[in-house]
């Protein structure tokens, strides 16, 4: 992710380690926008079909004009639809739950980095993470197409 030929500030790594305080998950509205591998692995953890799983879980949102992307939903409280003590299907969890924190917006500079850190108690401690391995999820980001509906 060298962009303008500089390195990028996390060059030698940055550390986070989950600390399971569901701050990323609740009391705050968010979007998590949904890939059809995302979908898939929803169905195969809820058993439920493609399209019950959508009906039920997920919301359309609009990101620009005449596109909606698909979002899972969240409950009146802002939590995440899956929430209920914890992750209810942390296994089967979409992506952008799976990359966090290293999401491209969160890796502009060491500034957003921090900013996200004044919420994520994991943010900068924790397990060493190679600047190969945060650049593996940014990638895995960009090559997974998210769902959208034009209209």
């Amino acid at each position: 992710m060298v962009v303008g030929g500089a390195e990028p500030f996390y060059r030698n790594g940055l550390r986070f380690s989950c600390t399971r305080c569901s701050v990323c998950c609740r009391h705050e509205s968010g979007y998590v926008f949904l890939s059809q591998k995302d979908i898939r692995i929803l169905v195969a953890a809820l058993q439920m079909g493609y399209n019950d799983v959508i009906e039920t879980y997920c919301r359309w949102v609009p990101v620009k004009y005449r596109e909606d992307r698909l979002s899972l939903q969240e409950t009146a409280g802002y939590d995440c639809i899956f929430w209920k003590d914890g992750c209810s299907v942390y296994a089967g969890r979409p992506l952008q739950c799976r990359a966090f924190p290293f999401w491209p917006s969160l890796l502009v500079s060491p500034e957003t980095w921090s900013q996200g850190a004044l919420s994520c108690p994991g943010m900068g401690t924790g397990v060493l993470h190679t600047r190969d391995a945060i650049e593996r999820w940014v990638s895995r980001q960009r090559v997974e197409p998210l769902i959208v509906r034009r209209s």
